[in-house]
């Protein structure tokens, strides 16, 4: 049975507001919305609009279709970094890609 995609909505902005360290008036102000409008997305008392969700993922450095659960669950920081990707050079992503596979990879392990 799948979920209730107003309940991923809610978790998601919950939770990625969370990980940024805001509070609901602190991402209000940084998405250009009322305070209160924040309040009721996370009650579940009100959709956002496309305009105001893409504010709340521009707020947040998260993607749309990771609000609406359309993405795989990544860490938001995953996001962050991918959007960085965008703005470098081919080998500064190789060398992003190789230090994330050194990360990934336990140490003595060969893939």
């Amino acid at each position: 049975m799948s979920r209730d995609p107003k309940e991923i909505f809610i978790e998601r902005l919950k939770e990625a507001r969370s990980t940024k360290g805001l509070n609901q008036a602190e991402l209000a102000k940084k998405a250009r919305l009322a305070p209160s409008a924040i309040s009721h997305f996370e009650s579940g008392a009100r959709r956002p609009s496309f305009a105001n969700l893409m504010r709340l993922a521009d707020a947040l450095d998260v993607s749309t279709d990771y609000l609406l659960g359309r993405e795989v669950e990544t860490p938001v920081e995953a996001d962050a970094i991918f959007r960085h990707m965008a703005n470098m050079s081919p080998t500064g992503r190789k060398l992003l890609m190789n230090m994330a596979e050194e990360l990934a990879n336990p140490k003595g392990e060969e893939e």
